[in-house]
């Protein structure tokens, strides 16, 4: 039958975003579809890092470890503004792992994943390093070693955004309600934001919907054992204080878990993250009493100054949805992704089980030698040496040198943001401008109306929410004045133009 598409991908998500990418860059015709806005969900409720995963070595998961590690430098060459490497001390807790065994986890850590581009691990005296200054006197040494950060909504915007730039229709507040097999393919019903339904026909139909896989399979007409899909809270806590320098932490427990503390927006401190299994409803999530007191329980017995439930600013968690291989503990459960490709009556379907954001590429490559079986077609990878839009450049700190000898009154700390957001794509939206006046409305910490409408004319954005939680994290730092303005000019503008909300 003729189709209006390839392929169609539920979920907005990294993995639905990236094998979105990766299909369209390959000659596809595709279309992503998100009911709600990309990176909503799991994928913006992550510890914000691009990692092997050290504590993985001790399950023995050599494999993940290996092709994370080397992913992590293949996404540092594709996204040189929104990841960068971030180092991370280890005191030596006597009570827990012995100094040998922290010692070779972390040799193979910097040598399973090949040549890497972040400095390798070393010892280190507690007493003599600034970031020491957080700790209690009795952690004398420990280690650092390397991992990077990522601003991990951004990744799945720009995902989207190279798919789009490379063909593919690009839908987020775009619903399915009922796929049904059709003529060796799939006929779709989906609803948009204002409620609008028309049919969408397609070959192949990718199941990327991540918490809601298992509701994607029963709109579907494809019923599946909802054991395969293993739902794990992570919840994060943001303290108001900032940390003595720019290292993060890895805190062991003796629970056998490890917990994060990371610089975070210049004056917050990140925390995180529990494992905490809950159920296949997979509505909005938030941090429990319990959780906040295991963090902080998990925490303080490093710290120098504790932390208090005062300290907190906000929070948030999120749900992973982890392939479920019959671990008695969430914190063990595996990492690894899982695809099933099924037939029904004649149409494909490829369901994605797991994954985390370093590996999404890896996965989104490995979902389309599944697509390429379907569709007798062998496409070449292209993927590996890409970059994502806005990374074609070298440094950051020269980019925003550029930035501000263009806009010549642009504060360091503006330009800074503008290029960990945007790389090179700031020049879209600077224009000819010269002065921050000429970018029109100030909303603060340099948000701009210039930069507003580029996130809705280029990044989807269709709420205050959507800019100020995923597209940067501007909500943390501006007064609730200045987010009511910024909600303002999404009501003034939608009403200017209610095709953007329609679409």
């Amino acid at each position: 039958m003729k189709t209006d598409f390839d392929i169609v991908v539920i979920g907005g998500g990294v993995n639905g975003a990236g094998i979105a990418r990766d299909a369209a860059g390959r000659g596809y015709s595709v279309c992503l579809l998100e009911k709600d806005d990309f990176a909503q969900a799991t994928s913006s409720a992550s510890t914000k890092l691009i990692h092997g995963g050290l504590r993985y070595l001790e399950h023995y998961a050599f494999r993940l470890v290996r092709e994370s590690l080397q992913e992590r430098a293949t996404l540092q060459r594709a996204a040189p503004h929104i990841i960068w490497p971030l180092r991370f001390v280890l005191p030596h807790h006597k009570g827990l792992r012995p100094a040998w065994l922290i010692r070779l986890g972390l040799f193979l850590y910097d040598h399973l994943g090949g040549k890497q581009l972040v400095p390798k691990s070393e010892h280190v005296r507690l007493d003599a390093h600034p970031a020491g200054q957080l700790l209690k006197t009795e952690f004398k040494t420990g280690f650092i070693y390397s991992d990077c950060w990522v601003e991990d909504s951004r990744l799945v915007i720009l995902n989207a955004m190279d798919a789009a730039a490379r063909g593919a229709t690009v839908r987020n507040r775009t619903k399915l309600i009922s796929a049904q097999p059709a003529d060796e393919g799939w006929k779709l019903t989906v609803q948009s934001a204002a409620g609008a339904e028309n049919i969408i026909t397609c070959k192949m139909l990718v199941n990327a919907a991540g918490p809601w896989a298992i509701d994607i399979l029963q709109r579907s007409g494809a019923a599946k054992n909802a054991a395969s899909l293993r739902l794990i809270k992570g919840s994060h806590l943001i303290f108001d204080r900032k940390m003595p320098s720019d290292d993060a932490f890895l805190l062991q427990n003796t629970d056998g878990r490890i917990t994060f503390l990371i610089p975070y927006e210049d004056r917050f401190t990140l925390v995180g993250t529990t494992d905490v299994d809950v159920s296949e409803d997979a509505g909005p999530v938030e941090i429990s009493e319990a959780e906040i007191t295991y963090l902080l329980d998990m925490i303080n017995p490093y710290l120098d100054r504790p932390f208090h439930r005062d300290d907190i600013y906000s929070s948030y968690a999120g749900v992973r949805p982890l392939y479920d291989d019959g671990s008695d503990q969430a914190a063990k459960a595996n990492r690894d992704y899982h695809l099933e490709l099924t037939h029904h009556h004649n149409a494909p379907l490829l369901s994605i089980f797991g994954g985390k954001l370093t590996t999404y590429r890896r996965l989104a490559e490995s979902a389309l030698t599944q697509i390429n079986s379907v569709f007798g077609a062998d496409r070449a990878k292209w993927t590996a040496k890409a970059v994502l839009p806005g990374g074609d450049f070298d440094r950051q700190d020269a980019l925003a040198l550029a930035l501000q000898a263009q806009v010549t009154d642009m504060d360091d700390s503006v330009a800074l943001r503008l290029v960990r957001a945007y790389g090179t794509k700031s020049f879209t939206f600077l224009k000819d401008a010269s002065k921050m006046a000429d970018l029109g409305t100030q909303f603060g910490y340099g948000l701009t109306e210039a930069e507003l409408n580029y996130l809705v004319d280029y990044e989807y954005a269709m709420s205050a929410e959507d800019v100020l939680w995923r597209r940067s994290k501007l909500q943390l730092h501006l007064s609730q004045t200045q987010i009511d303005a910024v909600a303002d000019w999404f009501t003034a503008r939608l009403q200017a133009e209610p095709s953007i909300a329609a679409s």
